[in-house]
């Protein structure tokens, strides 16, 4: 395929500390349009070769969904439905992009909401049938945890650890695509977890909270709580591995607020006197189970060798590393155990059509992935991200020094 060079005088780059630095380039260099719809963010970006972000777009759905009180399929492929056209058109006005100089479409086909993957992948196969491009299918996973390395000069391998609305997982990236999965969920996400826990609170009625997404009230609340007030026992404390469970923790929070609301004689959706402290408790609680099974997990690959011995390197990534107590708590277990601990910038951290472009990106330099624009491509929503070695961390049984976790709010 012909490249159409693209020279520009002026590029945003995103700086380490995620705001734009402004670079002169006149290089050429190949393109890639990244799109995004794997759940309620329509997303779209232009990045070039070397990471610089030349226009992007996005469209949130979070209003929607917060008055709904959660996300609905049908509604969310309505809303990537009507918008993933001009998001798309905003990306490249915004690049001063013709489709003709594209070298490639990247697009998440796998794992996300089915209705949701099918809205993105349709439109994509459309775009670069009409427009004869390369398309790159791409891991949402794997998006998510080589972001980083379009912030920073990160080597492979390193260890990261994905949270989010809907997935959590540790795992050791080797390779653009070449993962060990170390832990999973074994059933719901901290994200939702403490979506469900803020809907339970009624926490959109609060006057602090009511147009932000559950785990940002929690976190906002959480600051003026008192989280020893609720002990809620940490989850899987006797299972020595390294994937993840919430849901029990969820049923404890709950059976709490149950308890209260009949202490202080009030109905299901009526805001508790003891908010604050519940919403502490809980996010130490999550914050303390993902501690402790990264812990674990670094001690499983110092034991097998599967991190280099100078500078490793733990990344921590997903809308749910937006969470400042949560990377706090990851902070005090890298410090103990001389790991380097980097999470992009909120806003990259959240679902984004930078990330999947920087992957398209990764991808096309090695020439991993990469399909004609005539090839049929199925969305997957559920999708493992490589090898599961799970059995192998769960045998290894590895017990875990005391380590006190104590951050000041």
């Amino acid at each position: 395929m012909k490249r159409v060079p693209v020279c520009s005088s002026a590029v945003k780059k995103p700086g380490c500390d995620g705001k734009n630095l402004t670079i002169k380039s006149a290089a050429c260099s190949r393109l890639v349009l990244g799109i995004e719809t794997s759940c309620d963010d329509t997303g779209a970006a232009v990045l070039d070769e070397k990471g610089a972000i030349l226009g992007e777009s996005l469209h949130s759905q979070k209003e929607v969904h917060l008055r709904a009180g959660g996300i609905i399929p049908t509604v969310a492929q309505h809303l990537h439905r009507e918008n993933i056209e001009r998001v798309v058109r905003q990306a490249l006005e915004r690049s001063d992009v013709d489709p003709s100089q594209l070298s490639a479409v990247a697009t998440t086909v796998k794992p996300g909401l089915a209705l949701s993957l099918g809205i993105g992948l349709k439109f994509s196969q459309r775009f670069v049938k009409q427009h004869n491009k390369l398309f790159i299918p791409i891991h949402h996973m794997e998006a998510h945890a080589l972001t980083v390395r379009m912030l920073h000069p990160v080597a492979f391998p390193f260890l990261v650890l994905l949270v989010s609305g809907g997935h959590s997982l540790l795992a050791v990236a080797r390779g653009v695509d070449d993962f060990l999965l170390l832990g999973r969920t074994l059933d719901e996400a901290p994200g939702d977890t403490l979506d469900k826990v803020a809907r339970r609170l009624s926490l959109r009625k609060h006057p602090q909270c009511s147009t932000l997404s559950g785990g940002q009230a929690i976190e906002l609340l959480a600051k003026n709580g008192d989280r020893m007030r609720f002990p809620f026992r940490t989850p899987m404390g006797q299972t020595h591995d390294c994937c993840f469970s919430f849901a029990g923790l969820r049923n404890q929070v709950t059976m709490t607020i149950i308890k209260k609301e009949a202490e202080e004689g009030i109905e299901q959706g009526t805001l508790l006197s003891c908010v604050n402290d519940i919403a502490a408790a809980t996010q130490h609680t999550v914050a303390t189970h993902l501690a402790k099974r990264t812990h674990r997990a670094i001690l499983f690959c110092k034991a097998n060798g599967l991190l280099p011995s100078s500078s490793p390197t733990l990344v921590l990534s997903g809308g749910v590393a937006s969470n400042q107590y949560i990377r706090k708590a990851l902070a005090v277990i890298t410090e103990t155990t001389g790991l380097r601990l980097l999470c992009p910038p909120a806003k990259f951290c959240t679902d984004n059509g930078v990330m999947i472009a920087w992957n398209g990106v990764e991808r096309l330099r090695e020439g991993k992935g990469i399909l004609p624009p005539n090839v049929d491509v199925c969305y997957e929503p559920k999708a493992p991200l490589g090898v599961d070695m799970t059995a192998e961390v769960k045998a290894a049984a590895i017990r875990l020094p005391p380590v006190r976790i104590k951050i000041p709010n």
